[in-house]
């Protein structure tokens, strides 16, 4: 009977679409797609739980042995402990970091691919004309790791003996002071920069390829002032082989308690470090994102753990995924002003 009458209201009406589904069959439709998405959810539930259960690749986009790679070793060796796994490392160096990003940002949403970086990860989208990510969307952040300041270092040969002999020096005799660093968009690099800008001084950048080579430069004579990432530029300070003028953290070092922060000379606001992170491949499940979060934390805080990286240059940040996603947000524009204000063009 109900049949015969859907059959008369059809032919009743001339305009009825007979190609259309019925009003049953779009709700055994949408009844299916409901199952399914609610088996796709639990699949990714048993997944996560399981995680993780083959080894996980973390991607460095740096070369072998510099601070990067060094800090992404020492969380994987961790990391692994604590989660029954083994987390390889694997280096993909190459256009300032930008080739191994983009493999992160490219690889599966699994949990099997991370990325360990660099403050480069928040330069670059101003340093380069094209940048083969998007900080805010290609990423999951998962946390802050380490941190480490810049200094200010001159030769023993220079005569300088302090940031306002620098300054003075740089005042009186314009253009003849040199600094290296590790390369343009480095954070030493940008340090330098917002020093001249603040100070009002002239200084020539003298980039070269790595934190080595301008320690090497330095060491040598080559240029009398250099800007470079604590954990290259310390052994030299505590040999005194050169001379720290500055560091540009919030705080003084721990074995460096005569050397003055920029903010104790005075430059207001002045802060420049180099901070790692670690993030995943945007769309990884959130329960595989908090579990490695809590668990890097909880390396993180340990006192054997933070004494380890405090005697190799780094300070312990441990902060999770929103604090993570807050400074990438902040910094970002924070580099692309002082990147415009330098007038330093864009590779």
């Amino acid at each position: 009977m109900k049949q015969a009458c859907e059959e008369i209201e059809r032919r009743e009406d001339p305009l009825a679409d007979r190609s259309l589904p019925t009003r049953r069959a779009l709700l055994r439709s949408a009844g299916a797609l409901a199952l399914g998405a609610a088996g796709a959810a639990s699949l990714a539930r048993s997944a996560a739980a399981a995680y993780p259960d083959r080894p996980v690749r973390i991607i460095v986009p740096f070369a072998a042995g510099g601070p990067s790679d060094l800090t992404a070793r020492l969380m994987g060796v961790k990391l692994g402990e604590a989660l029954g796994q083994t987390f390889v490392v694997e280096n993909r160096p190459g256009a300032g970091s930008n080739l191994g990003t983009a493999a992160a940002a490219r690889a599966a949403p699994d949990g099997y691919t991370l990325l360990v970086t660099s403050s480069a990860f928040v330069v670059n989208p101003s340093l380069y004309r094209q940048v083969p990510y998007d900080p805010a969307k290609d990423f999951a952040p998962i946390t802050e790791l380490d941190t480490s300041p810049n200094v200010f270092i001159a030769t023993l040969a220079s005569g300088i003996t302090s940031m306002q002999g620098l300054i003075a020096r740089a005042r009186a005799k314009p253009d003849e002071l040199s600094y290296a660093s590790a390369g343009v968009g480095t954070t030493p690099h940008l340090a330098g920069e917002l020093l001249k800008i603040t100070a009002g001084i002239k200084v020539t950048h003298v980039p070269f390829q790595g934190a080595g080579p301008a320690m090497q430069s330095i060491l040598g004579g080559v240029v009398p002032l250099m800007c470079g990432s604590l954990p290259g530029a310390h052994p030299s300070i505590m040999e005194k082989s050169v001379r720290a003028l500055a560091v540009t953290g919030t705080e003084r070092w721990f074995d460096m308690p005569d050397v003055p922060t920029m903010l104790e000379l005075g430059f207001a606001g002045f802060v420049s470090d180099t901070f790692h992170s670690m993030l995943a491949p945007a769309g990884t499940p959130p329960e595989i994102v908090d579990r490695l979060a809590t668990t890097s934390l909880n390396i993180l805080k340990q006192p054997e753990f933070h004494e380890r990286l405090r005697t190799l240059g780094f300070e312990v940040i441990a902060k999770g995924p929103e604090a993570l996603r807050r400074r990438i947000a902040e910094e970002v524009p924070r580099y692309r002003d002082l990147i415009a204000k330098a007038g330093i063009e864009r590779v």
